[in-house]
């Protein structure tokens, strides 16, 4: 084979290789991308699509075994005395991750239930239930619970657990009002939850409201 022969067939098989090796890369840069692509992690689904059940939002129901606590269709009155005596029932624990929370929780208004931690108030909604989930504490006494719950922003969490459920809200906003308002504790066509304190702390001349709306609902 002459020397023209010999340059022309090196030629081609260096541009056949390079035409190679540029396809390898360009394939194991496609195979990377899917690779690293988000949506692919987890496992793949053994079932076609259209029979995978929806996914659901809904949070299970709270089971509350206790006899004591009573399901009464609007919420109590506010005791005239308020140290009225009442049973301690313990229901679960609230979190509140923005300050840090993490407290035991129980059903009732009474300062003897408030002393102990935050009290659910009988009539309203439970956790994760349509209507509106009432719970009060103090800020400056006893364990303090809601001391800083004016440091809550709209989106911070506020998780219940109670009867065996778990239920994650999100803050909307807050108002402060007066010791007579008590539509905070109205009942909501949704599934909502209120806190609230006294405020300023250290005072009782009016209330910090905190507004809560169930994620995803």
């Amino acid at each position: 084979m002459g020397t023209a022969r010999r340059l022309a067939a090196t030629l081609v098989v260096g541009a056949l290789a390079s035409s190679m090796g540029a396809l390898w890369v360009r394939q194991a840069e496609r195979a990377d991308a899917v690779t690293d692509d988000p949506s692919l992690e987890g496992p793949v689904p053994t079932a076609p699509l259209a029979t995978l059940a929806p996914p659901t939002t809904a949070p299970p129901a709270p089971v509350i075994t206790d006899p004591r606590v009573t399901r009464a269709a609007r919420p109590v009155r506010v005791p005239a005395n308020p140290r009225q005596a009442e049973p301690l029932i313990e229901l679960g624990t609230i979190e509140i991750p923005r300050i840090g929370l993490v407290h035991r929780v129980y059903e009732g208004i009474s300062l003897t239930t408030i002393d102990q931690g935050p009290g659910h108030w009988p009539g309203t909604a439970f956790p994760g239930q349509v209507g509106n989930a009432v719970f009060a504490g103090h800020r400056v006494t006893h364990s303090r619970p809601f001391r800083n719950i004016d440091q809550l922003q709209p989106g911070d969490e506020v998780i219940f657990t109670i009867g065996g459920a778990r239920t994650v809200y999100e803050m909307t906003g807050s108002e402060v009002v007066t010791p007579k308002a008590l539509e905070i504790v109205n009942p909501t066509p949704t599934p909502t939850a209120t806190l609230f304190a006294c405020h300023p702390p250290g005072s009782a001349r009016y209330r910090y409201v905190v507004r809560l709306a169930l994620r995803g609902g």
